[in-house]
């Protein structure tokens, strides 16, 4: 009797100090069991559960997906990671002395403090002003766990989506709904194919020349602006939304969004016309406009 509770109770010092364990998640889907020390806007540094007396190892944010502590609570640092290993899991190498941690920032943005002390990253709000590492605009899309999105340019421009006019109407590929990244790609391959220059597409040249990464959004991507301009419908009128967006834009010196005029898309339809859409609540939402007539343009880019 007494060797059985004896090992009843060593069973549950053990499940007690399995429990107290934290779990580290990498974006290649490794899992570590540890104990974390110190979370920075850096790294994380940490000891191994099976060698709490051993040596500190330090793991770079952006290395991590997330962090399961020993009472549940998780914090996330990327979005996504594949669901198996992309290559075999490797041993975590011990940390040089503590002042050599890792200099990389995350790529998400700037770390906010937790009232415990742990640095998780920032969550941003459709409409909120996003000036990091160059950028600078107001925040139009979100992921889910909103850390990523799009950062809409704070002025506008009335351009055409190209230059060619009848007879020379062309399709020139982009015909991506969904990524106006894609679209700017097959601009530029098609003006390097036919010893075109980006003046033949001024609304492309525009969002281009305000530096890498800035394009013309798809149809798709302007819809989703559209809603989110709107609260996140358009069944209703919700004038709240569209101030607090508007707000931003004048706030940072840019102009603020027009609900009466389309705005061109990169997405085309044919070699004449191209996908445009509007900021209001009434339909038609998507109407097809030809290329060579000028309408609102407005560049984004992806953080």
């Amino acid at each position: 009797m007494k060797r059985t509770i004896l090992l009843l109770f060593a069973a549950l010092c053990g499940a007690l100090t399995a429990a107290a364990q934290d779990l580290i998640v990498k974006t290649d889907a490794t899992k570590i069991e540890a104990k974390v020390i110190e979370i920075t806007p850096e790294a994380v540094r940490y000891k191994r559960f099976s060698n709490p007396d051993g040596p500190t190892y330090v793991l770079p944010v952006k290395e991590i997906h997330y962090i399961q502590y020993a009472n549940g609570e998780k914090e996330y640092y990327t979005r996504t990671i594949p669901a198996t290993p992309l290559t075999p899991a490797t041993p975590a190498t011990p940390a040089e002395p503590a002042q050599s941690a890792p200099a990389e920032t995350p790529a998400a943005g700037p770390a906010t403090q937790t009232p415990a002390g742990r640095y998780v990253l920032k969550q941003y709000e459709i409409g909120e002003l996003y000036d990091q590492n160059g950028i600078r605009g107001v925040i139009c899309q979100l992921s889910d766990d909103g850390m990523h999105g799009l950062v809409m340019s704070l002025d506008e421009i009335y351009l055409h989506w190209s230059e060619f006019r009848k007879p020379d109407l062309r399709v020139v590929g982009a015909d991506s709904r969904t990524d106006g990244a894609e679209n700017m790609e097959k601009v530029a391959q098609y003006i390097a194919a036919n010893n075109l220059t980006w003046d033949d597409f001024p609304a492309f040249k525009w969002c281009r020349d305000k530096g890498e990464g800035w394009y013309l959004p798809a149809i798709d991507e302007m819809l989703t602006i559209g809603h989110n301009y709107n609260g996140g419908t358009r069944v209703q009128n919700n004038r709240q939304a569209r101030n607090k967006f508007n707000d931003a834009l004048k706030d940072a010196g840019g102009k603020r969004m027009d609900r009466l005029v389309y705005y061109f898309s990169s997405t085309e339809m044919d070699e004449k016309s191209a996908y445009t859409t509007h900021m209001g609540i009434e339909p038609p939402y998507v109407i097809e406009i030809p290329k060579y007539n000028k309408f609102l343009v407005r560049a984004v880019h992806k953080f």
